[in-house]
């Protein structure tokens, strides 16, 4: 493709040009500086709740917005109060509720429930495999008591194992039917349940034929790894298993570069390959003539998930449509988006608030890949994506060339206007977060609430975008500002904060994505609330 200006309208000249951009930053700076909390004010003007404006003695406390007489305004920072009943101090036109006539989405919690049966069925199954080989003599000792449990909890390890490397194939069938969300919670809790299982495994294994030939268990276990078949090789997977879950602890996984995190943890495909050897060679009840049938069948079904969902879909996807970037804007800051045009983007089955994985095939880039939402809806002409430069290759982005080749993986999540319960809806972003909030604005009923959680007045990224999206669809934006010891910021995430600036929060679908500490804060006061799990929709990228 040409390698010259793209031709293409991008959304550059419907955000606010630099100056007026400039001036706002001025204005909210040049506002008042004495502490807005510390003398009582006359809320008479209250807001009831849907952004009524408010009269504080007749003084303006931003008296030099060059918005306050828009009729039309939409969006306002919001600050708050002492004596007002929501707790707030807001502005905008005084404007009812309007109703929306969209009829629900599927709920998927069936879809879950099915899926939830299947792996308790199919992990019933690989425990029978030991009951119905088992002589009721067997287990008559110590020793045989020792060899039977670490048998079961080989044959669990064995089928967790199996379920783990089927929710990485990142099929798309898999996550439509489940949900992202449920998927990354039950990958974590897996990954930690096959370490310990492998571990048992290992040790009561190891345990029970130390007591059956009557010596030490440190050298019964160096007989078992130097003289049985594969044994080598399952000790390497184990090795594997058991780095994979240390780094993947929150402690570990935010102090390792992600390149790093990533790279060790697609090892987890090692593991696979280097112990089923040590199943077919030293396996006890996998060659019965039950067994022989489910294993391989689990094994067939677990490859060719993961040859489709990791190679056929990501090479059609990208012979189709040949990515490559079309042009990078700074959005200020350390933000920048980056527009991608490709061939049929037409026919991208790609939604309003999904997330790809990149690869950037720059000299120094090409082997890294990375989760990057769309920030705004996709169409015809481009797509769009938004960084916020935290590391080195984030910020080699920015320099990157029109015509640079990308090769791209998804579109992934459920974080979609589809999944919707609710006739309104709650958006609440923080930080790089906001990209697939405004992307999913988008595709929002009238009277969603938009809340933008920042900790500087310059951090507000697409702000021009977001207040003329509110009203195009009929929505309201909050802006949050200031550091989280800050009076407001402190307020926004309690029963009452949240309840004064969305009243019907319990009857909206809240959309949540930002750093984890906003997602857990928001999460823990909308269940205090009585907000239902199947009303809240997150962004996991780490699938």
């Amino acid at each position: 493709m040409a390698q010259g200006p793209p031709t293409f309208q991008t959304f550059k000249d419907q955000r606010l040009q630099a100056d007026e951009d400039a001036q706002f930053f001025a204005d909210l700076r040049a506002a008042p500086s004495s502490d807005p909390w510390g003398e009582p004010d006359d809320d008479r003007g209250a807001s009831s709740g849907w952004g009524v404006r408010e009269v504080d003695d007749g003084r303006d406390p931003w008296p030099d917005d060059p918005y306050r007489d828009d009729p039309y305004r939409r969006s306002d920072l919001v600050v708050e109060s002492n004596t007002d009943p929501t707790g707030w101090k807001a502005s905008g036109p005084v404007q009812p509720p309007i109703p929306d006539d969209r009829p629900p989405a599927e709920a998927i919690s069936g879809n879950r429930l099915l899926t939830v049966l299947l792996f308790f069925a199919g992990l019933a199954t690989s425990v029978s495999l030991w009951l119905f080989e088992t002589q009721a003599g067997d287990v008559s000792d110590t020793a045989g008591l020792m060899l039977a449990v670490g048998r079961v909890t080989g044959l669990i390890g064995g089928y967790v194992l199996f379920v783990q490397l089927l929710m990485m194939s990142r099929v798309s069938w898999l996550e439509e039917w489940v949900g992202a969300r449920d998927l990354l919670r039950w990958h974590r809790w897996l990954g930690t349940s096959l370490c310990f299982f492998v571990l048992a495994h290992a040790v009561f294994i190891v345990y029970g034929y130390a007591l059956t030939a009557e010596t030490g268990i440190v050298d019964q276990g160096v007989t078992i790894i130097t003289t049985l078949p594969e044994m080598l090789s399952a000790t390497a997977a184990t090795i594997i298993l058991v780095v994979i879950s240390l780094i993947s602890m929150r402690a570990a996984k935010t102090r390792l570069p992600y390149e790093l995190w990533h790279l060790i943890h697609l090892t987890g495909y090692l593991v696979l390959l280097l112990g089923y050897g040590h199943q077919v060679a030293t396996g006890a009840n996998l060659s019965g003539p039950f067994a022989s049938i489910f294993w391989p069948a689990l094994t067939a079904l677990v490859i060719s998930a993961l040859v489709w969902g990791r190679l056929v879909e990501p090479v059609w996807l990208n012979l189709r449509h040949r990515f490559e970037v079309a042009e990078v804007v700074s959005e200020g800051g350390n933000t920048f988006s980056i527009y991608i045009d490709g061939k049929n983007l037409q026919s991208l089955p790609a939604q309003a608030g999904q997330f790809m994985r990149w690869r950037f095939l720059t000299r120094n880039g090409w082997w890294q890949s990375h989760p990057f939402s769309l920030s705004a809806a996709p169409n015809s002409q481009w797509l769009r994506l938004t960084v916020t430069a935290v590391g080195g290759h984030t910020r080699r982005l920015a320099d990157m060339k029109p015509g640079t080749p990308v090769w791209a993986e998804g579109p992934f999540g459920t974080f979609t206007a589809q999944r919707r319960t609710r006739r309104r809806a709650l958006l609440i972003a923080g930080g790089s977060g906001i990209a697939p909030i405004r992307a999913l604005l988008e595709d929002m009923p009238p009277d969603t609430i938009v809340i933008y959680r920042a900790s500087r007045p310059d951090e507000l990224v697409f702000r021009g975008e977001l207040e003329d999206l509110a009203e195009q669809r009929d929505a309201w934006v909050r802006y949050i500002v200031g550091g989280r010891n800050d009076p407001g910021p402190r307020r926004l995430f309690t029963p009452e904060g949240l309840l004064g600036l969305v009243p019907d929060v319990s009857r909206r679908d809240v959309y949540l994505c930002g750093p984890p500490g906003l997602v857990e804060a928001a999460v823990g006061t909308l269940r205090e609330l009585d907000v239902p799990d199947s009303q809240l929709h997150l962004d996991p990228f780490e699938f």
